[in-house]
């Protein structure tokens, strides 16, 4: 969860299925924290896919992601897991060795998120979408990671709860270099970082 001097480059980057083209030797340096915002269909979730090496770019390279901390479209958590055993799947080695320490401050960190007691009690499936976001977003946040890669992380969040986790979100990851692909203008507001626009 600490600042890294890292830089995301991508280059002359371009992806085509069959006939359409969805973005064209598109170039980018990012060494901050910025929002992607495109119009829906131009392949924001594309693009972040290849930057997580989950999907080959048509042509183009892209270096210096490094490891990732992810949000995905999908939430993607262990379903029989608590949202705190969710989070603490990407604790490191050293971490686990004193696990009830950070399990702790993962606790502390998702009543912070607005999740109660009860919430904290239930395996992740019978959380709510909002609920489930939030636990995504923090254990992204808590992956040892180079880059953050975000897919519409505030998703399912009323807009008290987007503004603490949006808060957390801007301490955590410092200036680590972030994408965040969101269409939640409130969500830009209240990031305030630079915004990528594309398409």
């Amino acid at each position: 969860m600490s600042e890294t001097n890292n830089k995301l480059e991508i280059k002359n980057l371009s992806k085509q299925f069959g006939e359409k083209i969805l973005f064209e030797n598109l170039s980018l340096t990012v060494d901050d924290p910025a929002v992607l915002w495109a119009p829906s269909g131009w392949g924001k979730t594309t693009l972040l896919r290849i930057l997580m090496g989950l999907e080959a770019p048509t042509s183009g390279s892209v270096e210096g992601v490094g490891r990732v901390g992810a949000v995905f479209q999908e939430d993607r958590l262990c379903p029989q897991l608590t949202a705190e055993e969710n989070v603490a799947l990407v604790l490191t080695a050293e971490q686990y060795k004193v696990k009830t320490q950070y399990k702790k401050q993962i606790r502390d960190d998702l009543i912070q998120l607005g999740l109660d007691d009860e919430a904290l009690a239930l395996p992740a499936r019978k959380l709510s979408g909002g609920q489930k976001r939030r636990t995504a977003l923090l254990r992204a946040l808590w992956a040892e990671s180079d880059t953050l890669l975000l897919d519409e992380p505030f998703t399912g969040m009323d807009p008290a709860v987007m503004k603490k986790a949006a808060a957390m979100l801007k301490a955590r990851c410092g200036r680590k270099p972030t994408l965040l692909a969101t269409h939640d203008k409130e969500a830009i507001r209240e990031l305030g970082w630079k915004v990528i626009e594309l398409g």
